[in-house]
């Protein structure tokens, strides 16, 4: 779920324009994503529909919930955000963002949406539910992945970064607990709480710390550029098991990705640490994704060399992990948390309801 936050807005100069680029399988062209008709159940959905059967991850204003369909009998998962607790902390716009976007874009490797209501107290927004569980999981448990297998995971995020590009949407919070893994192993990058239209730049400090690239850090205009530094990131972390600027004080830790000084350990290969010097630099004229050719500097990099991105996008590259999974509802991939004891949907005031109007 949505990671902190804090919000601080300037107005600086801007840098040179992300270039678009050719997307294997591009699955839409959304020339306004805000204006376009956006997809509803053709049924108006309530909590009565759903059976609540666990808890699949917390956040500091709800939980996702695995639940089953009492009309079609399949499972969802459904993302709970308590209305008070975001207004308390200032996420409305990112929460409506959330649902905007979701509620449009539509690609191999992001969860579908599948609509959203609300009662008194909360907003519940309907999602697929991705049995695999988190790819933070299977770092934890592995330590270091392979490099065929990190190579995999990130050339689907990259073309979901180039997607999502294309239709000028910033990601802005890639990490590993965001990227879940489907019965087959593939990618399915969730929570959008940090997502928005951005045709040029923004200024808001939102995202991770571990994952923020410099320009976000030093309160400047941004714009998709920072999605490909945290894709250097995630590499990063996936072949070493600790992001590139890890320090446990967050104000060191800023400090070092501003100063950009990464130590790549020996075991990564010459062509990886090549890639990774062009998309973690702080200078965005040199930075991959954000030049001439577009995501293609990152696509045609050797390290890439192996990868097939037109069966991949289609999903015809077997996964080098398939999750264990038995039946649909399966939830063992997850980790266990406490339940809520107060149930959702009981009579209250609901003065934040004119906020939320979309829901």
């Amino acid at each position: 779920m949505a990671s902190a936050t804090s919000t601080n807005q300037q107005h600086l100069p801007s840098y040179s324009p992300h270039t678009q680029c050719e997307i294997p399988n591009k699955q839409e062209n959304l020339q306004d994503i805000e204006r376009k008709p956006k997809r509803r159940s053709s049924v108006e959905l309530n909590l009565k529909n759903f059976t609540l059967i666990r808890t699949l991850g917390t956040g500091s204003f709800g939980r996702v919930h695995l639940a089953k369909s009492n009309m079609n009998q399949r499972f969802y998962a459904i993302k709970v955000l308590r209305k008070a607790d975001i207004v308390k902390l200032k996420q409305v716009e990112h929460t409506k963002n959330e649902r905007a976007i979701l509620s449009t874009v539509k690609y191999t490797f992001i969860v579908n949406l599948w609509g959203t209501f609300q009662d008194d107290a909360n907003l519940y927004m309907v999602m697929d539910y991705v049995p695999g569980g988190e790819l933070f999981t299977l770092m934890r448990k592995s330590i270091r992945l392979q490099e065929d297998v990190a190579k995999f995971y990130a050339a689907e995020v990259l073309l979901t970064i180039a997607y999502l590009h294309s239709q000028n949407v910033i990601y802005r919070d890639l990490k590993p607990e965001n990227i879940l893994l489907d019965s087959e192993g593939h990618i399915k990058i969730t929570d959008f709480g940090f997502a928005k239209v951005v045709p040029d730049i923004t200024w808001t400090l939102c995202g991770t710390p571990d994952y923020l690239a410099p320009e976000i850090i030093q309160s400047k205009g941004y714009g998709k550029p920072v999605d490909y530094w945290a894709l250097g990131v995630l590499i990063f972390e996936m072949l070493s098991g600790v992001a590139p600027f890890y320090d446990d004080n967050q104000f060191k830790l800023y400090e070092k990705i501003v100063a950009c000084k990464p130590v790549y350990p020996k075991y990564f290969s010459e062509q990886v640490i090549d890639l990774l010097k062009h998309l973690l630099t702080p200078d965005l004229s040199s930075r991959y994704g954000n030049l001439k050719n577009g995501c293609q500097d990152v696509i045609q990099h050797p390290w890439f060399q192996s990868i097939d991105f037109d069966k991949l996008a289609q999903r015809q590259v077997k996964a080098p992990y398939i999750p264990n999974v038995n039946g649909e509802g399966d939830a063992s991939n997850f980790d266990v948390y406490d339940e809520e004891s107060a149930p959702y949907g009981r009579p209250e005031p609901d003065p934040y309801r004119k906020y939320f109007t979309e829901f």
